[in-house]
């Protein structure tokens, strides 16, 4: 454990189909979502040597002069694809806070190989299976870029799966609810800061996500994550080798009525001594269940009365005003 706050959990016993490690593990992960909504994960399953590929793509595709990126360029605020430039966005404007854009650049996929289907085109599905958008460069850009998606999605199912044990619900509670997800992959570049941020510019400004779960990997580099304890301080998130920073959203909050909560992080500017040479790839999968998953209180966490804190929504209304409001930047 390298933090109270962030626990680091090894998931490896949830793979081998015994009860009683399964909620070993599943109790641990429960935990750690009442007490701060994050923790760590090692035992996953997800191959290192992958995992460095993907870095080394993403790394030459945003070595790219900028006029080569903007071929692929978001096309829209609320249609979540491509590729969008350092200070574009702004993510405690979710919050409805102004604020200078975050130092960062970013890059956006969705699913792939959306199947021919009504469900997927129709008006409610909005902009959530928007096709991706490509690079012409790196040449094996796009295939290790939706391997990641699909093994992270995989993987965020079986954390689904803990999350129901967790919760005291049936172990595939979760599944008709995520086997037509929203998820987006985005892997992010801070780049060096040869000069001084603006007064409140950070890397990424202080917010919570937005679904079900968030997973991220994230390099040991100067500037990174903190999250916000229950005292208001900013604690670091240190980079655990092979580990995936995991976190729950505010779907998540509002599914089990607060009983685990969706914590307030932000990643911070590196030290001015250290700013020349504190370049930071992280690559991140927001899962996000079905656009029309009805998200209302879990049985098992029904307060006493009977009366939920939440109104009932659906996962795809949510996301759809989340994105809109990040990207409507409030410059200074």
């Amino acid at each position: 454990m390298t933090t109270d706050l962030v626990p680091v959990i090894d998931v490896s016993g949830f793979f081998t189909g015994d009860p009683v490690k399964m909620q070993a593990v599943a109790d641990q992960i429960a935990e750690a979502c009442e007490f701060s909504g994050f923790f760590q994960i090692v035992g996953h399953g997800v191959d290192e040597e992958f995992i460095s590929s993907v870095y080394d793509v993403s790394r030459e595709f945003f070595d790219l002069p900028e006029e080569a990126k903007a071929k692929c360029a978001q096309p829209s605020p609320d249609q979540v694809r491509g590729w969008s430039g350092v200070a574009k966005e702004s993510l405690s404007s979710s919050l409805g806070e102004a604020s200078p854009g975050d130092l960062k650049e970013k890059m956006d996929i969705g699913p792939s190989n959306v199947p021919d289907d009504p469900y997927y085109s129709m008006d409610l599905a909005g902009p959530h299976f928007a096709p991706n958008l490509w690079p012409d460069e790196p040449s094996e850009f796009r295939p290790l870029w939706e391997r990641y998606f699909t093994e992270l999605s995989e993987l965020s199912a079986s954390l689904m799966r803990m999350f129901a044990l967790g919760l005291s619900l049936p172990v595939d509670f979760f599944d008709d609810k995520i086997d037509k997800h929203i998820s987006m992959m985005r892997v992010l570049n801070y780049p060096d800061q040869a000069e001084a941020p603006l007064d409140g510019q950070l890397r990424a400004g202080a917010h919570s996500d937005y679904g079900s779960l968030t997973l991220l990997r994230q390099e040991d580099r100067p500037g990174g994550l903190q999250v916000r304890n229950k005292a208001g301080e900013w604690i670091d998130v240190p980079a655990v080798p092979g580990g995936l920073v995991v976190n729950i959203g505010d779907l998540m909050a509002e599914w089990t009525n607060d009983r685990w909560v969706s914590t307030m992080h932000r990643v911070v500017n590196p030290p001015r001594d250290a700013a020349h040479d504190s370049r930071r790839i992280s690559i991140v999968l927001f899962h996000q269940p079905n656009y029309d998953a009805i998200i209302e209180c879990l049985p098992s966490c029904l307060p006493e009365d009977g009366v939920p804190k939440y109104e009932p929504t659906t996962s795809g209304d949510h996301l759809f005003n989340k994105f809109t409001a990040q990207t409507s930047i409030a410059a200074s």
